[in-house]
């Protein structure tokens, strides 16, 4: 019979994952593997939610603090990697859902100039190129304890799938860019009146609720 999963937040799931790779970490340290590593595909948490978190682990005994008291290091405990096993086989993994400014930002490209449109896209493959660096430093960081069953043989496979994803949004990216070099230069267009049929289509459908 599976172990239930215990009902936290993810971000304390991701803490706990955290503390599996052999080492016992302060919170401060907590923070910065946590930078290094979820800021890439989740949301790394603030110094404050990492002392939130390891708290309420704390108290759950999913973690056991170890230090002299002059530095708080915190381990997962067995239990604690009990509820996380239970976590990932018992909670489905969710859709993940796409929070782009750079594609908000081009579906109204219409009420700026194109101009302006192309320098934000110029900005953002700059901006691909230097996220992909610095994760480049963090799978080539991995290198030597990456092979199967070793101790980072997930997260490398994590951050390889990271770099593709920055490859795949920089050849998107340019993409766009250079259909909109093959246009002219358009003027800024007022808000339309009418959407396309599609979209007043689904509007109404919302409004109608269920057949």
């Amino acid at each position: 019979m599976r172990q239930e999963s215990p009902d936290l937040p993810a971000t304390s799931f991701a803490l706990l994952g955290l503390l599996t790779f052999g080492d016992e970490l302060t919170g401060y340290e907590l923070k910065q593997r946590a930078d290094m590593t979820l800021r890439f595909y989740w949301t790394a948490p603030a110094m404050s939610q990492v002392y939130t978190e390891l708290a309420r682990l704390l108290t759950l005994g999913l973690v056991a603090t170890v230090g002299d008291g002059r530095s708080t290091r915190y381990r997962i405990t067995e239990a604690g990697q009990v509820a996380l096993r239970a976590w990932m086989d018992t909670t489905p993994a969710g859709f993940p859902v796409l929070k782009h400014p750079v594609a908000l930002r081009l579906l109204m490209g219409h009420v700026t100039d194109q101009d302006e449109v192309r320098s934000m896209l110029e900005e953002y493959v700059a901006e691909l190129a230097d996220n992909r660096a610095d994760l480049a430093e963090v799978r080539a960081s991995l290198v030597g304890a990456d092979g199967p069953g070793e101790a980072f043989r997930y997260p490398s496979l994590v951050a390889e799938w990271g770099l593709a994803y920055f490859d795949a949004e920089r050849r998107i990216a340019r993409r766009i860019l250079a259909r909109l070099d093959e246009e002219p230069s358009a003027p800024r267009l007022r808000a339309q009146r009418g959407a396309p049929t599609a979209t007043r289509s689904a509007s109404a459908a919302a409004r109608s609720g269920p057949l």
